[in-house]
C-alpha cells in the first residue's frame, strides 16, 4: 500500500469503499453505479477540502514523503544531455550533492542539487541528503566553472540540513558552507534556486543565494528544522508541529514575506502524485525567469542579488519614553 498520512485517512477510507463496491457489483452482477458515483464525488470534495487547508506540519510531511521526486527524477523531464561531474578535487565525491552541465530550453546551464535517496539503502549512500564539506566544495567548483564560461546556474534544494557528524566538522563544514555562500553572492551569471522538498538549516541556505528563489507548493525553507527548533525552545521534539506553525517557513509564508519569488504548483496531494505535471510546471517557471535574467548585465545580476538578500527581513522600531 502506498504511504499515507493520518490526514489522508478519510480519503483513503472512501476510496476503499468504492473499490469494495466495484468488486461486489462485478461479482454479484448488481448495478451500484449511482452509489459509486456519489462516493466518487465525496472523494473529490474531501480532497479539495483537506489539501486546500493544509497546516504547516502537514506540508512538512508532504515535503518529506518517501516517494517525493528527487533531483534525478526531474533530470530527464527538465534537461537534455545532462552530464554529471563528480568530486571536489580535494577529498571525495559527495553523493548527497549532484551537479553537472545540461541543456535547458536550448541554453547550456550548470545544475547543482542536493539529493535524497529512495529507500533506506540509497538514503544511507546519499547520507539522507545531508551534504558533507566535499559536497559544498564540489558545488563551488562547478559554479566557479559556470562563472568562467558564462553559464546560468540552477540549484535545487532538498535537504534536512548539512551533515553534522564529527567527520564533517573535522573536514571544515562551517568553512565549506560559508565559502559556498560567499561564492554565490559574487557571481555575474543568472542564479535561480528552487526548493523542491525540504529546505533545512545552513545546509539548504548554502545553495540559496540566488537572483530568484522558487518553491514548490508543498516545500518549506528555514534556518532550522521544526524538530530542532522544538528541541531548543521547548526541550521537546514532540512539539515539532507547534514549531512548524511558528517558523512561518512554508512556500506561502515565504512568498508573503518576500523571501520566495514564486510558488510552483503541485498536483493535488503533492508532487509524488504526478511527476510529469510537476516537472512541466517547474520547467515553465524556471524558463520564464531565466529569460528575464539573461537580459540583465553581469554587474546588475550580482548587485540585484545582493540587494535582494539585504531586503529580506523586516522589523519595527518603538520608542519607549
Amino acid at each position: 500500500m502506498a504511504h499515507q498520512f493520518d490526514f489522508e485517512k478519510p480519503i483513503m477510507g472512501l476510496i476503499q469503499k468504492i473499490s469494495d463496491l466495484q468488486k461486489f457489483s462485478a461479482e454479484k452482477g448488481i448495478d451500484l453505479s449511482q452509489e459509486i458515483a456519489t462516493l466518487e464525488k465525496k472523494v473529490v470534495y474531501l480532497r479539495t477540502e483537506i489539501y486546500g487547508r493544509l497546516e504547516p506540519w502537514q506540508k512538512v510531511q508532504i515535503a518529506r514523503h518517501p516517494e517525493r521526486p528527487n533531483f534525478y527524477d526531474y533530470v530527464p523531464l527538465l534537461f537534455e544531455d545532462f552530464i554529471e561531474l563528480k568530486g571536489d578535487r580535494l577529498f571525495a565525491d559527495d553523493r548527497s550533492v549532484a551537479g553537472g552541465i545540461a541543456l535547458f530550453h536550448g541554453t547550456v546551464v550548470t545544475v547543482i542539487a542536493q539529493v535524497k535517496g529512495k529507500g533506506t539503502k540509497e538514503n544511507i549512500k546519499r547520507n539522507f541528503g545531508m551534504p558533507h564539506p566535499e559536497g559544498y566544495r564540489k558545488a563551488v567548483r562547478l559554479m566557479d566553472q559556470a562563472e568562467k564560461f558564462g553559464r546560468p546556474i540552477l540549484t535545487f534544494i532538498d535537504t534536512p540540513g548539512a551533515a553534522c557528524d564529527l567527520a564533517a566538522e573535522e573536514r571544515g563544514q562551517g568553512d565549506a558552507i560559508a565559502r559556498c555562500l560567499q561564492a554565490m553572492a559574487g557571481y555575474h551569471v543568472p542564479v535561480i534556486c528552487t526548493v523542491i522538498g525540504e529546505g533545512g538549516s545552513g545546509g539548504a541556505l548554502a545553495f540559496g543565494v540566488g537572483n530568484v528563489i522558487l518553491m514548490l507548493e508543498n516545500s518549506f525553507y528555514s534556518v532550522i528544522a521544526p524538530e530542532s527548533c522544538a528541541s531548543i525552545l521547548w526541550k521537546d521534539t514532540t512539539k515539532a508541529k507547534e514549531a512548524a506553525a511558528a517558523l512561518k517557513f512554508t512556500a506561502q509564508d515565504l512568498l508573503r514575506l518576500g523571501v520566495a519569488d514564486e510558488i510552483v504548483r503541485e498536483p493535488q496531494g503533492g508532487a509524488h502524485n504526478n511527476l510529469h505535471q510537476t516537472a512541466e510546471e517547474l520547467s515553465q517557471v524556471i524558463a520564464k525567469y531565466l529569460v528575464r535574467l539573461r537580459e540583465e548585465t553581469p554587474e546588475a545580476l550580482r548587485d540585484k542579488r545582493y540587494e535582494k538578500l539585504r531586503a529580506i527581513g523586516a522589523y519595527e522600531e518603538k520608542v519607549v519614553n
